[in-house]
């Protein structure tokens, strides 16, 4: 019963910040100076818009959640339809759904902050092992204060310098788009260094503190080959602690990429964000927001779960059993 009272609690939790993660949006939204019709009318010199005159797309979009509907009407009719995973269709897309946009776009994301996640990793766990196994040396100290540098940088800031260089500069990468393997390298580098920093940090401090363990000092004392010892057991042992920083990485990565994908026009699901944002496209920007909490906080549950499993201490502390693990 333990885990399925876990679980009810932490999926009504999930529920209630989705709501109100849904009311902040639509309330800031509408606090907003301007909205996408006057911005539309201002762009577009009110005369055409995707081909569609713009005071018929108006007229359309009143009909829908129109000025004539009160604000929290309006609201209520959002949510009804996102319940169903229908947000309606997107404003400055007129022609597509934004559960459509999602679909299409949020697999770009995925793709961008897993290679960059993996790639935090192998840059991150040789790193941290190296500078614990030479814990307090020079070596140590400038490995961590270029981990540090490396944590400090903006992704879009790094994405600005490696354009520069690889792009401008050097003339071997693309400046952006989608189109091909090559463009994924520039993004993938700028969405990993950071993640690099803060796992190497990570992987550092856990390494020192296992080195620590009795049964570490024991198995040394024993005379066991120092390389062997520091395989199978402290490296082994370090490791587990990563899934709680990496599924949380993960989530953020794949619903941080704005800057980045704005940067590099990459059609994932941060640069429809911020065309939403820009153009005050109320379903595309509900829609993406509401998307982004749930990633995180799905993620977040899914860690918790999987440490349960990988950790028995948690478990028997819960209450559960770790037999036949």
């Amino acid at each position: 019963m333990g885990l399925a009272a876990y679980l009810g609690k932490r999926i009504v939790r999930l529920v209630l910040s989705l709501v109100a993660v849904s009311v902040l949006t639509f309330t800031l939204l509408q606090l907003a100076p301007g909205n996408f019709a006057d911005l539309q009318r201002v762009n577009s010199g009110a005369t055409n818009f995707g081909g569609v005159g713009t005071e018929s797309v108006v007229g359309e979009l009143a009909s829908r959640y129109g000025d004539d509907v009160p604000m929290w009407k309006q609201y209520l009719i959002f949510m009804k339809g996102a319940l169903q995973w229908d947000f309606g269709p997107s404003y400055k897309y007129a022609s597509r759904d934004v559960q459509d946009i999602i679909a299409e776009a949020f697999p770009v994301s995925a793709t961008l902050a897993l290679i960059a996640v993996v790639l935090a990793l192998l840059i991150a766990v040789p790193i941290g092992v190296f500078a614990a196994l030479r814990h307090n040396s020079k070596t140590d100290h400038g490995t961590m204060f270029l981990v540090t540098l490396g944590h400090a940088l903006p992704s879009y800031l790094t994405a600005a310098f490696l354009i520069l260089l690889f792009s401008a500069t050097l003339k071997w990468l693309p400046s952006g788009g989608w189109s091909g393997p090559a463009n994924l390298i520039l993004p993938v580098l700028a969405l990993s260094l950071g993640p690099a920093a803060v796992l190497a940090r990570y992987v550092r401090s856990s390494m020192l503190e296992t080195l620590r363990e009795e049964y570490v000092t024991a198995a040394l004392a024993k005379g066991g080959p120092p390389r062997t010892v520091i395989v199978r057991h402290v490296l082994r042992n370090s490791l587990i602690p990563l899934v709680t920083v990496v599924g949380p990485l993960l989530a953020a990565l794949m619903t941080g990429t704005v800057f980045v994908e704005a940067l590099l026009r990459i059609p994932g699901l941060g640069l429809y964000f911020a065309n939403a944002a820009a153009s005050r496209d109320m379903p595309l920007l509900m829609g993406t927001a509401l998307f982004f909490a749930l990633i995180l906080m799905v993620t977040n549950l899914v860690v918790d779960l999987v440490y349960g499993v990988l950790d028995p201490r948690i478990r028997t502390e819960g209450g559960g059993s770790h037999h036949g693990h």
